[in-house]
């Protein structure tokens, strides 16, 4: 029943494997003097936003698992966030062409948060 009502959250998650784990060629350049305004944080943050955000709904969604129904805002954050940080992680020591940034969890982890904040702004508020 859970992959029932999370299939596009997984679907999601591939497609950000498959988007980070590739070796780049190019990217944007830094349109500003700081680093986390970059368009590839943007891209990180929204990526991540969009699956935390289809996490929290189909965990909502889903009964086979009274505990992850009722916590479903934290579970998402955590599943999300350590997820970030494997794909980091897996840059930085498996990956040719790519590199692990802090910034990029950083901006993972913003982008969760966001998520968390549009559920609760389309589902509560």
């Amino acid at each position: 029943m859970i992959l029932r009502y999370n299939l596009f959250t997984f679907i999601w998650a591939a497609v950000i494997l498959l988007t980070t784990l590739l070796p780049s060629t190019s990217l944007p350049s830094t349109l500003s003097i700081w680093e986390i305004l970059s368009f590839d944080s943007f891209a990180h943050a929204f990526m991540f936003c969009v699956l935390c955000f289809l996490m929290i709904v189909g965990l909502t969604k889903q009964f086979t698992y009274p505990h992850l129904h009722h916590y479903a805002i934290r579970a998402s954050l955590v599943i999300s966030t350590s997820f970030g940080i494997a794909i980091e992680l897996m840059q930085h020591f498996f990956i040719y062409g790519r590199q692990g940034d802090i910034v990029d969890i950083m901006a993972n982890t913003i982008g969760c948060l966001l998520g968390i904040v549009l559920f609760k702004w389309i589902y509560i508020w």
